[in-house]
């Protein structure tokens, strides 16, 4: 079999429920790169909530992080290391205004950065509950240019905050709302996605579009599920990235979905 590269998503594909990779799905990964196979985590967390992830499955390659705005190699300098960032006057413009556009928590994150603005209190995953000092976004704290920011509005006011990114910032930054119970926009660079990512990560290892497998279950993930080779959906997927990829898991992310599929795909010992 030729080398693939396998592109994994973290939440809801790699990660089950507790946000923990089982030990199925640890052995698997294992296997696939004993075989000569390439792991590689894409993932639209930041990387300073995924590294730990990278080191538990031993990987020593590049790593994606928001949604494919930043390549790098945890630990190390890598020479190929990229990052998209878009101005920080989106932040400053949606600092300005949170309170007519009911923002309860706006984040501003880089590879090095994390700063945050919450005038309510909000439980957003992902997000300290408490701000150190040297945490709080302001004009005066945010010197360089943010990868993503991350804004928790009211759910009144969701579609408010997205007319307004609309018409105000269309050109620069894709705003994209998360699923689940909370209302979240999260905004990048304008028209970089998880392919973007892969591509990088595909020129790096010279490996043909056509021996990418990629596994995701949201709607972060489409593009990258359309751009692989093989794309699969997690049982546990909505229903579009079912509908967008080649082939689904028969099991869920809680039941080693992922870690059965690859085992029956590159024919790896039980």
């Amino acid at each position: 079999m030729e080398r693939k590269l396998i592109a994994i998503d973290l939440d809801g594909t790699t990660l089950n429920a507790d946000a923990q990779i089982s030990a199925k799905t640890k052995t698997v990964l294992t296997q696939a790169r004993e075989a000569g196979h390439i792991v590689s985590i894409v993932t639209g967390r930041p990387n300073r909530i995924s590294a730990n992830f990278y080191d538990e499955l031993h990987l020593d390659g590049p790593m994606i992080n928001f949604n494919g705005s930043l390549g790098h190699i945890p630990h190390q300098h890598w020479d190929d290391e990229y990052q998209y960032t878009f101005s920080k006057d989106v932040a400053f413009d949606l600092l300005a205004h949170r309170a007519e556009l009911g923002i309860n928590m706006i984040a501003a994150e880089g590879k090095n950065l994390f700063l945050a603005a919450r005038d309510h209190p909000v439980e957003v995953g992902f997000f300290p509950t408490v701000l150190q000092s040297n945490e709080i976004l302001n004009q005066k704290t945010l010197q360089q240019n943010p990868i993503s920011l991350t804004v928790a509005v009211d759910r009144s006011h969701e579609d408010h905050l997205l007319s307004y990114l609309h018409h105000n910032f269309n050109d620069v930054v894709d705003a994209a709302p998360w699923g689940g119970p909370n209302a979240v926009v999260e905004l990048g660079v304008k028209g970089v996605q998880k392919a973007t990512g892969v591509e990088a990560l595909a020129h790096h290892y010279q490996i043909d579009r056509k021996n990418i497998i990629a596994f995701g279950d949201e709607h972060n993930d489409a593009a990258m599920i359309d751009y692989a080779g093989w794309g699969v959906a997690m049982q546990n997927a909505t229903a579009p990235i079912k509908a967008l990829a080649n082939d689904m898991t028969a099991r869920d992310n809680d039941h080693d979905g992922l870690a059965t599929y690859l085992q029956d795909y590159l024919k790896l010992a039980e």
